[in-house]
């Protein structure tokens, strides 16, 4: 069994990696991770919570926003909860932002 730590390094990395891949594409500001996996909670049927920023200037729709959710969801081979940082709502938007790990 891989400690959750390893994981959650593994996982890290696997992230940074496609960001430099993508990021450019979909105009990415800032990428976190947060949820099960950083608190060391994660199961077997445990989705990636991902945290996303888009550059200012840049308006993404639902289509690209969808394409970019089952991008991540394929490369990293579960199911992404890709959430944007800028409709977060406050009382949950704060829990999020204290775990956040930016990639």
């Amino acid at each position: 069994m891989v400690h959750s730590t390893e994981k959650l390094t593994h996982l890290q990395a696997k992230i940074r990696e496609i960001k430099k891949e993508i990021g450019d594409k979909y105009q990415i500001e800032e990428l976190g991770l947060f949820g099960s996996y950083v608190r060391g909670e994660e199961t077997e049927n445990s989705d990636i919570d991902i945290l996303v920023k888009f550059h200012s200037d840049h308006t993404i729709g639902l289509f690209k926003y969808c394409e970019l959710q089952n991008l991540l969801s394929e490369k990293l081979g579960k199911k992404v909860d890709l959430v944007m940082k800028d409709s977060l709502k406050t009382y949950i938007g704060k829990y999020i932002l204290d775990e956040v790990i930016y990639l």
